[in-house]
């Protein structure tokens, strides 16, 4: 421990010589003393200056460019992922996520009788954010590429599984789960769901929540119905079922050409972009071609793709 005297100048005010000698000896030898009963203390050295006490000292800026620096070498290794992945440049960054949830209603036009007490059907997420979602369907293809190509590049998507569709392979959307994205409810067995009773929707929805909850020990809280297609019975059975969401989309995107919803056949912020697990046997091109494609389309829009959940 060091003992640390304020300047006091009033004890050497009007001092010389001798007497300010003496005040010197006196000061020393009184910070002897307190260093002797004191355990640990060092000895003192004038010639040194004297340490801050200990606890929480100033927090110092990080070098000036340090930033920059930083900044930089994530942008060049973005861009060398887009370069390996065939892309002219990275996909935009997405916001962080908001702070206050928006409000999510029925699309005007999509509600059915009862709406206010039933899961919300909805193709865009209101947001002024120029974010874009992106979710997949089904399950048949199962390319490993993908999975790479969409952890390399960082982009978010959801996925929504029919349990006919998966069930040869639950490990490889376990794969998925593991890298964040969340895995969803697209029914059993891929059925038009008005043509069933509710008994029958409600079957084809809670059975493939059972099955989520078995391999992947979550039940979702998202419900796409297959083609797009409800009726007021399908949303009750959903949120039997434990759905609190069912959205739909406003785009969807092929190998090799994008669909679009609105008659303007443009993006808009918070929309929804459906596209599915298929490969060449069904495609004209693989599941790395469709993201080729998605992402040149939205990173020439200005677009970022955002994570769904994080919105909801």
């Amino acid at each position: 421990m060091r003992l640390v005297r304020q300047n006091d100048k009033r004890a050497v005010k009007g001092m010389s010589g001798r007497g300010t000698r003496h005040a010197r000896t006196r000061a020393v030898l009184a910070v002897l003393a307190a260093c002797a009963v004191a355990s640990g203390c060092a000895a003192v050295d004038s010639t040194k200056a004297v340490e801050p006490a200990p606890g929480q000292q100033p927090l110092h800026a990080p070098p000036a460019g340090a930033l920059d620096s930083h900044a930089g070498t994530m942008r060049a290794a973005r861009v060398a992922m887009a370069k390996k992945w065939r892309l002219s440049e990275p996909p935009l960054l997405a916001p962080p996520a908001p702070a206050q949830k928006p409000v999510i209603r029925a699309r005007k036009g999509f509600e059915v009788d009862g709406q206010e007490d039933l899961p919300p059907v909805f193709t865009t997420v209101p947001t002024k954010d120029k974010v874009v979602f992106l979710t997949i369907d089904d399950g048949s293809e199962k390319d490993p590429a993908f999975l790479q190509m969409m952890s390399d590049l960082k982009i978010p998507y959801t996925a929504f599984l029919s349990n006919y569709l998966v069930k040869d392979d639950y490990g490889y959307f376990g794969k998925m789960r593991a890298r964040g994205v969340t895995l969803n409810n697209h029914t059993l067995t891929h059925p038009y769901l008005p043509g069933l009773s509710y008994a029958g929707q409600k079957r084809e929805i809670c059975g493939m929540q059972n099955i989520m909850q078995r391999q992947y020990g979550e039940r979702p809280v998202l419900f796409r119905p297959p083609y797009g297609n409800y009726n007021r019975d399908t949303l009750r059975a959903a949120r039997s079922c434990g759905i609190k969401y069912v959205p739909i989309w406003n785009e969807e995107v092929y190998v090799d050409h994008v669909e679009w919803r609105e008659v303007d056949r443009d993006l808009h912020p918070g929309d929804i972009i459906l596209t599915h697990f298929r490969g060449r046997g069904e495609w004209k091109g693989s599941m790395t071609d469709m993201v080729r494609l998605l992402m040149k389309y939205v990173t020439g829009k200005g677009y970022a793709v955002a994570r769904l959940e994080d919105y909801l």
